[in-house]
């Protein structure tokens, strides 16, 4: 099966930030190695290896514009071209983040609307799509699995994803879905605790092109393009 990409927001792999946030998930998506997960209290390391299993196979990000295949013609080179050709355009901007609940999962999100975080996620959207290739069957099927509105299924079937535009809310995901409620608030308060001084002004300065070879594979970090305005 042919790769996946898909273009992600992501912190410097050299920051604090991407450090902490690896060893969290247990997996640093740029080096591919696994990483000693911090000690929570109350949960044991083998659950909390599989609390964070589904964020650890996609790496730390957030999604911009979700995972896609090729279309015919197109090549992994001619994405990282236009990547960086695309952030060569942009300016950096600040905005501040904490670990906060997203329904059932955990995620680091932005402690109030930002409008560059929109903006970007748009943009994006449109400016790789001439890259994507038209869903398959199997994923139209899976994705209506999940229980789309009319406007998502819409979306999904014109961007390959449903949630974009107004249904696009920025989030790093720290956990899998978790039902117990007294579970996702007691790794609330961990992460909030462990992320303390990733909490606050954040700097977005590049944009990210993360690469799945097949998808059994974990998505790593294959290309960074810094913004060219600071």
């Amino acid at each position: 099966m042919s790769a996946r990409y898909a273009l992600y927001y992501a912190p410097d792999p050299a920051s604090a930030l991407w450090h902490r946030a690896s060893a969290w998930l247990g997996r640093d998506a740029a080096s591919g190695a696994a990483v000693a997960q911090p000690v929570v209290a109350g949960v044991s390391p083998q659950d909390f290896a599989a609390i964070t299993a589904d964020p650890r196979h996609y790496g730390f990000h957030a999604t911009l514009k979700a995972p896609f295949m090729l279309a015919d013609g197109c090549g992994e080179g001619d994405v990282i071209t236009a990547l960086e050709t695309f952030a060569a355009t942009r300016a950096a901007f600040e905005t501040p983040l904490a670990p906060q609940a997203l329904g059932r999962f955990l995620a680091l999100r932005p402690i109030a609307p930002c409008p560059h975080i929109q903006s970007l996620h748009e943009d994006v959207l449109r400016a790789f799509e001439p890259f994507r290739a038209a869903l398959g069957e199997d994923d139209i099927a899976r994705r209506r699995r999940s229980g789309l509105t009319g406007e998502q299924d819409a979306l999904m079937l014109q961007w390959g994803y449903p949630y974009v535009f107004d249904h696009f809310r920025f989030h790093m995901t720290l956990t899998n879905g978790l039902a117990d409620e007294a579970l996702r608030l007691r790794l609330l308060e961990a992460a909030q605790r462990y992320f303390e001084a990733d909490t606050g002004p954040h700097r977005f300065a590049s944009l990210s092109l993360f690469r799945q070879a097949d998808r059994d594979s974990s998505f790593t970090l294959i290309a960074q393009a810094a913004f060219a305005q600071p």
